[in-house]
């Protein structure tokens, strides 16, 4: 259990950053370049731009920080499935966002940052736990092989190993 709670608050750490970006970019892009009165879906297109830059700085922290311990070697495939978790994420947040924007008609900075930046944010986040958790980095899930960019270590350990060793994926 200590050591859920310690990844946990690695996690939050991380998010927090995140946060950080993605509330300081929305509003920076709400109030200058995307503001409602020059372009109608500016606070939707503001969000996406804002949780895609946090979503690259978490997958940063949480790959090399977090989850380090159970990060997989096939760098591709985790980055693709880090990544389809997070837009799960953040279209929770946008959803948040377009009900009290468009459809309850709060269509001022503070309701669209209490829509979207602490209830989608809130419910994004433990979606975003549990599933990077249970599936991005699940323990034991690192293949043997191919690990992107290769060391000088695994290739002369791949070279040492049976052929069927590196063809077969490993167990989950």
């Amino acid at each position: 259990m200590r050591g859920l709670i310690a990844q946990f608050t690695r996690f939050g750490l991380v998010g927090l950053v995140g946060l950080v970006i993605d509330v300081g970019l929305f509003n920076l892009l709400s109030v200058t370049v995307l503001r409602p009165d020059d372009v109608h879906e500016g606070p939707i297109i503001a969000k996406v731009i804002s949780t895609s830059v946090a979503i690259l700085c978490n997958w940063m922290g949480n790959r090399h920080w977090t989850f380090r311990a159970h990060r997989g070697r096939q760098l591709l495939r985790e980055g693709v499935e880090f990544a389809l978790v997070s837009v799960g994420g953040m279209l929770i947040g946008l959803f948040c966002l377009w009900i009290s924007h468009y459809v309850l008609g709060f269509d001022n900075l503070l309701a669209d940052n209490i829509s979207g930046n602490v209830v989608g944010l809130g419910l994004g986040t433990l979606f975003r736990f549990t599933l990077y958790k249970l599936w991005v980095f699940a323990p034991r899930r690192g293949e043997k092989m191919p690990v992107f960019p290769p060391t000088t270590h695994d290739l002369e350990v791949a070279a040492d190993m049976p052929e069927e060793d590196q063809a077969r994926p490993s167990p989950r």
